[in-house]
C-alpha cells in the first residue's frame, strides 16, 4: 500500500504502515481455555478428549467459483487425506448455501474424522484457528489472520487478493486440482521443514499493535507527539 501511495505520489511523511486491526481484533479474541459454543467442537476439544487428538486441518470452501467439480475435488482429497493420514481431523465449517452442503456432505460425511459442522462465530472460529495444525481456504480473511498464528495457509484459488501473503511464504497458492491438492497437504504433513518455512515466516498484514501505532500517528501528524511510530515491516 505504501508503494502505490508513493508511485500517486503522496508525501512520504504522511505514510504510517501499521498493519491490519484484523490481527489485533484475532489476539484479543484468542483465550487460554476457549469454551466453545459448538457442541462438536466441545466434544473434540474438551477436558475429556483423548490425549491423540490428532493434527487438526481447518477447511473453509464456499465460493462461488468453486461450486460444481471444483468443490468436489476438494471434498475428495480432503477424504483421501483423512484416510492417509490417521492422526489428522478434519474440521469443516459448513456454509449454509445448498451447493456447498449437498456436496460436502456426499463426499465427507460419515467419516469419524472428518467434522462437517455448522457456521463459526468469531471466537469459536479463532479458537480453532489457534488449535488448528494447518489451514485450507478460499476465503480472504484467513489469508491473514492464520499466519498470525503461525498456521500454513493453503489457498484453493487461481489467485489471490493478497500476494503478500504469498511474497512472504506464509500462503500458498494450491488451485482445487485434486492431486495437486492432496501433494500439497501431504507435504506439509509429512516434511517438517516445509512446514516450519510457512508457520515461521513473518506475517505480513500484522503483529497486533496496529492500534498502537495508529495512534501514535495521529498524535505525531497533529503535533501532539514527537515521536514517529515505526513502520510494521
Amino acid at each position: 500500500s505504501k508503494k502505490h501511495l508513493l508511485d500517486e505520489h503522496a508525501s512520504r511523511k504522511g505514510i504510517f504502515v501499521t498493519g491490519n486491526t484484523v490481527i489485533d481484533a484475532l489476539f484479543l479474541g484468542l483465550k487460554k481455555k476457549h469454551l466453545f459454543e459448538n457442541p462438536q467442537l466441545r466434544k473434540l476439544f474438551g477436558p475429556k478428549r483423548a490425549e491423540a487428538t490428532g493434527r487438526i486441518i481447518l477447511v473453509t470452501a464456499h465460493r462461488r467459483e468453486n461450486f460444481g467439480q471444483p468443490l468436489e475435488n476438494i471434498c475428495r482429497a480432503l477424504r483421501e487425506t483423512a484416510g492417509n493420514f490417521e492422526n489428522v481431523q478434519i474440521v469443516y465449517p459448513v456454509h449454509l448455501n445448498p451447493n456447498v452442503q449437498s456436496v460436502a456432505k456426499r463426499i465427507l460425511g460419515g467419516h469419524s474424522r472428518i467434522h462437517l459442522i455448522p457456521p463459526l462465530h468469531y471466537l469459536d472460529m479463532v479458537n480453532l484457528m489457534k488449535l488448528s495444525y494447518l489451514v485450507v481456504t478460499d476465503s480472504g480473511g484467513l489469508q491473514e489472520e492464520a499466519p498470525a498464528l503461525g498456521k500454513p495457509v493453503l489457498v484453493l484459488r487461481k489467485v489471490t487478493e493478497r500476494p503478500e501473503g504469498v511474497d512472504a511464504g506464509t500462503v500458498q497458492i494450491t488451485g482445487t486440482d485434486r492431486k495437486h491438492l492432496l501433494g500439497s497437504i501431504r507435504e506439509l504433513l509429512e516434511n517438517r521443514k516445509s512446514y516450519n518455512k510457512m508457520a515461521q515466516a513473518k506475517n505480513p498484514y500484522g503483529d497486533g499493535r496496529a492500534g498502537e501505532r495508529i495512534t501514535q500517528a495521529i498524535l505525531h501528524y497533529f503535533n501532539l507527539s514527537r515521536s514517529k511510530p515505526k513502520d510494521y515491516r
